[in-house]
């Protein structure tokens, strides 16, 4: 057992992570983008969320603001908290912070060619998170083991661990940086569209290793994404981004429901998968471009895209409504049957 492991025997609730209000934004000289816009979500023990949206809806931002990675000089987070385990990640010092990534809280970038370090061994990169996080609790050999049973884990023969990153195919490199984010065992796990740069053989394995982590540590993920299939299989609840706003929110399952109502840039999203059911091979794309990050729109970020807007929608901002532990904020929610009329 790991420093980890002690750790997750004082945990005095089943509720990991609370998001509240979160707003990040990104300074220049010349602008300020505003990436995330006053987001809450909770994530419990065991739990999976998926965050989902367009690429520059704020996903990564919010990842990136969780384990405080953002960028230095130009991100700033403006306002809210984020508490784990009952202590607010946003006023720890650097050094605390530090001792908890890799721990406790682990990230698995979505790039990896950019996250592996070249010129060390992939063995030594996951070696040296393990030393880290474990100095003085296990032996030299433990380590060596631990090395290869990561890489035994995602795939990859453990005789492979003196071999360099170039040595390696990107699915393999991601397989790699994954090793490396489980490593200590971590409690809460961001997985970064982890699948991107892998088939889909290789994209069922690594999304059932998750699963199995989850199930067998009590690991709870938010696995972000903007693949609806790659929810369906692996989440929980579902938190739908767009223009840094939590736009519908709830669980998978009402998510899926067609009979409920959602709001439009959900159906959108379902509109712009193939469906073998239908008589048109046609998909429906998304009209127009999500807003400029650095002037929003006064009223729904949505409305200017969207095909059910009104005049309200241009003027005021929507808030929730909710429907048990379903919420949508919009002024004109529509039955997801409309997605494939």
């Amino acid at each position: 057992m790991n420093n980890n492991d002690e750790n997750r025997t004082d945990i005095q609730t089943d509720k990991v992570l609370e998001v509240r209000d979160l707003r990040v934004e990104y300074r220049t000289d010349l602008e300020t983008v505003y990436a995330v816009n006053g987001i809450s979500f909770d994530l419990e023990k065991g739990e999976t969320l998926g965050i989902v949206g367009e690429t520059g809806a704020g996903k990564t931002t919010t990842a990136l603001s969780l384990i405080r990675l953002l960028p230095e000089r130009v991100g700033h987070m403006t306002g809210g908290s984020i508490l784990f385990q009952g202590q607010d990640l946003a006023k720890l010092s650097k050094h605390e912070i530090r001792a908890l990534r890799g721990s406790m809280i682990s990230m698995i970038f979505q790039d990896p060619m950019t996250s592996l370090n070249p010129i060390m061994t992939v063995g030594k990169q996951i070696k040296e998170s393990v030393l880290l996080h474990n100095s003085g609790k296990m032996t030299a050999n433990e380590i060596e083991k631990r090395v290869e049973d990561m890489l035994e884990m995602v795939g990859i023969p453990a005789n492979r661990k003196n071999d360099y990153p170039m040595q390696f195919s990107g699915g393999m490199k991601q397989r790699i940086v994954i090793a490396i984010a489980l490593s200590c065992n971590p409690l809460l796990l961001i997985a970064d569209e982890p699948t991107t740069a892998l088939d889909v053989t290789i994209q069922a394995q690594i999304l059932l290793l998750i699963r199995k982590l989850k199930e067998k540590l009590g690991t709870s993920v938010i696995m972000i994404t903007h693949d609806l299939g790659v929810v369906a299989q692996t989440c929980s609840k579902v938190a739908v981004l767009y223009a840094g706003e939590i736009v519908e929110y709830g669980s998978v399952y009402d998510l899926f429901d067609m009979k409920k109502s959602h709001h439009p840039y959900t159906m959108g999203l379902f509109g712009s998968i193939p469906d073998i059911y239908s008589d048109t091979l046609r998909l429906k794309p998304i009209q127009g471009l999500m807003p400029d990050p650095t002037e929003l729109p006064m009223g729904c970020a949505f409305a200017p895209r969207c095909v059910y807007k009104c005049e309200r929608c241009e003027r005021e901002r929507p808030v929730f409504v909710e429907d048990g532990s379903h919420k949508i904020a919009c002024l004109h929610p529509v039955k997801g049957d409309a997605a494939h009329e």
